[in-house]
């Protein structure tokens, strides 16, 4: 998996845990269960992609066994995610001054 790619399923899962903390509070304080109903299996398809993302990506990246349970531990904390995606690193690609 490139590195990119685990960045965006890493944006991704953070958006859709923070939309489902958002549903979660409708479907408590006003009674409209609808979001959760919606949003619930899509965070769920999301974080199952993003643990394995976070799988794919340890060897490249060279993550030890800590900063592997850290970053699937960011995933259970509001915003952690985002946290994580700052984790990897990306292999700049940029042209050769000659355009090679």
């Amino acid at each position: 998996m490139q590195p990119r790619t685990f960045k965006l399923i890493a944006l991704v899962e953070a958006i859709s845990y923070l939309a489902l903390l958002v549903a979660v509070v409708f479907k408590h304080v006003y009674d409209q269960p609808g979001g959760v109903t919606v949003i619930g299996p899509f965070h769920g398809l999301v974080f199952f992609a993003y643990f394995m993302g976070v799988l794919f990506v340890r060897e490249d990246q060279g993550w030890g066994l800590l900063k592997v349970v850290a970053v699937l531990g960011a995933a259970l904390i509001p915003f952690g995610a985002f946290w994580a995606e700052r984790q990897v690193v990306t292999p700049e690609t940029t042209a050769a001054p000659d355009g090679r």
